[in-house]
């Protein structure tokens, strides 16, 4: 960070992320400086911690900075961030906009994009309509609301002309897309308009999506589209049925499983990730134990693994607890299976020809979003690799 830039710090999502940008963009653009958006999360106690951690610690090492900060947590939370020192105005989700004051309303979402790094993350979606009874979401984002289809491949143009080679579709509920729109507007219709409309985009990839919400149309793209990444990442939570419905999820294990077992058949190279939520109020060792079998029976690659945090104002928060001690080795277990699972991923790409597209700091990812080590790579450079081996996070691999 420099004392006269415009500087971030993002805490949660890919949407944070994106929203965070376009802030930095508005106030550069309306010649702040020496300031700092703090866009903070509130899925769990401890992101909100970190962000409020993270904020004690920028004033005591830029005190002359104006701090404004935004995001779930200031928005359900406005006066207890304002009474921070150093924050100087808290800009709720309501507009995101550094003109608009935390607020209970909830604007129609423009499509915004972030081109920093070597994707482009696409917002198409924001808020949710469902109540997870574990989740305070909700609360900070507002009901589900989509943005035009015209307006998302404006942007993702934009996002193309400056070098992207892949454009990633985000969003709060994202499966949920264009149900506020009318005229039948689907995730799947939307990710079949952006490959025909951007003939020279390379990739497609669509973010965390729920499994019951999936679209026909979106299911066969996905089956159909070489350019659709062949990867999702699920919404799960748990394995055991009984904790879903605690849970207040609307799909069933067997849910889970058939959903991955057909997109398997149709589309063979597809690889699946999964969140997790470990030590569920109630959660008993054999519901547990459930959640570690899903992992095995639905074939998943990269798990995202959450301890239960209750959070205020949530029926799960008002239900019988798990122990913590309990709770943190059954995160420890489901992570290290998540790590096997992995290393087991990585062993069978061996000998294969892959295209990955290069990060920084010699990384690079495949279309199903395995890593790979590709030393001396260009950021943004797409090129094919031969897999070598693995060192149990990435691939080892060598230009043909």
């Amino acid at each position: 960070m420099t004392d006269s830039a415009v500087d971030t710090i993002t805490f949660g999502c890919r949407l944070n992320i994106v929203e965070s940008e376009a802030l930095a963009g508005e106030a550069r653009g309306a010649g702040e400086e020496n300031l700092v958006i703090v866009n903070t999360c509130a899925v769990t106690a401890e992101s909100t911690r970190q962000a409020r951690q993270a904020i004690r610690r920028l004033h005591r090492e830029r005190p002359d900075a104006r701090i404004i900060v935004t995001g779930c947590a200031a928005t359900i939370a406005p006066t207890e961030f304002l009474a921070m020192e150093g924050v100087t105005r808290v800009v709720g989700n309501g507009d995101k906009s550094l003109f608009a004051p935390a607020g209970p309303s909830f604007a129609a979402p423009k499509a915004l994009g972030a081109s920093e790094g070597t994707r482009g993350f696409l917002a198409v979606q924001n808020g949710c309509d469902h109540r997870c009874t574990f989740c305070i979401i909700p609360f900070g984002r507002g009901p589900s609301r989509s943005a035009p289809p015209r307006e998302i491949v404006a942007r993702a143009r934009e996002l193309v002309a400056s070098g992207k080679r892949e454009i990633v579709l985000t969003g709060v509920d994202l499966t949920s897309y264009g149900g506020d729109l009318g005229g039948g507007e689907t995730l799947g219709r939307l990710a079949r308009l952006l490959l025909a409309e951007l003939p020279e985009l390379a990739r497609v990839r669509i973010s965390s999506i729920d499994c019951i919400e999936a679209d026909p149309t979106l299911i066969e793209a996905v089956a159909e589209e070489p350019r659709l990444a062949p990867h999702l990442h699920l919404s799960l939570q748990s394995g055991d049925d009984l904790i879903l419905k605690r849970m207040k999820r609307r799909h069933s294990r067997r849910d889970a499983i058939k959903f991955c077992e057909e997109l398997r058949l149709s589309r063979p190279d597809i690889v699946f990730g999964a969140d997790f939520i470990v030590g569920f109020p109630t959660e008993t060792e054999e519901m547990f134990s459930r959640t570690l079998d899903l992992v095995e029976e639905c074939g998943l690659t990269h798990l995202h693994v959450f301890p239960f945090s209750p959070r205020p104002e949530t029926p799960a928060a008002r239900m019988p607890q798990v122990a913590p001690q309990i709770v943190k080795t059954r995160a420890q277990r489901l992570r290290a299976l998540g790590e096997a699972r992995l290393a087991r991923h990585l062993a069978d790409q061996q000998g294969k020809a892959l295209r990955v597209l290069a990060e920084r700091g010699g990384l690079a990812r495949a279309a199903d979003f395995t890593l790979a080590r590709t030393p001396g790579a260009i950021a943004g450079e797409m090129f094919d690799i031969r897999v070598l081996g693995h060192d149990g996070r990435a691939l080892l691999a060598e230009r043909p």
